[in-house]
């Protein structure tokens, strides 16, 4: 691996969450060298925000261990002959709550980060509370998950109305979805931030991987309390 990459490979050891690979701003070269390493050393690693031309490339390089998941922009990378990766992970559900359509492309990333570190999850698309029977159709599901993703732009107003739905806890991920005063996610997040809603916790504008770190984090921390 060239210098100016150091990939942290014992990070699952130390915290449980294997460092990721953020995609955006790196040369192909750069990423092409982090593939060779995980290759060779039959590593399972994951990267997000990667382009379509710069996948294609790694696709074309190594197709037997790159898969590229296009809605996601996220490339699992996997030498291992095992097909254990594809099955189901035998975990608690956790909801994904989308306000829009147009939050789709987060919320699979959501989706893949969450099924990489060996979480099932269930999406729900366009319950926004600008329609509000939409979320309370769904209110029941969502309450019977140990705890649910929340994806939303424009003001955030579904972090707030969730929160004061379900049992578990909320992750908030105010998305860039937006325009004039809500360009760029802002609104959104400061919505998130202060609300009166409790059991709420807030992660980066449009960080899907940080969501889901979060969450498995938070499974972790309630499976070990069961066990004791």
């Amino acid at each position: 691996m060239s210098s100016d990459v150091k990939f942290d490979w014992l990070r699952t050891m130390r915290t449980g969450v294997p460092e990721v690979v953020f995609g955006e701003g790196k040369s192909y070269a750069q990423l092409s060298d982090i593939c060779l390493s995980a290759i060779e050393r039959k590593q399972r690693i994951l990267m997000t925000r990667v382009s379509c031309e710069k996948a294609a490339a790694l696709c074309a390089g190594w197709p037997a261990s790159v898969t590229w998941h296009e809605p996601s922009r996220t490339i699992i990378v996997d030498s291992s002959s095992s097909s254990s990766s594809n099955e189901p992970p035998a975990t608690p559900i956790v909801g994904i709550v989308a306000a829009g359509t147009s939050d789709h492309a987060l919320v699979s990333e959501i989706e893949q980060c969450l099924l990489f570190l060996g979480v099932q999850s269930r999406s729900y698309m366009d319950v926004g509370v600008a329609g509000l029977w939409r979320l309370i159709d769904v209110a029941d599901e969502l309450d019977a998950h140990p705890l649910n993703i929340a994806v939303a732009g424009m003001e955030g107003a579904l972090f707030s109305v969730l929160a004061g739905l379900v049992k578990g806890p909320v992750i908030a991920v105010p998305s860039s979805v937006g325009y004039g005063v809500s360009a760029g996610g802002h609104a959104a997040l400061n919505c998130a931030l202060s609300s009166c809603a409790p059991g709420i916790a807030v992660v980066n504008i449009d960080n899907g991987f940080g969501a889901a770190a979060l969450a498995v984090k938070m499974l972790g921390v309630a499976a070990a309390s069961q066990q004791k």
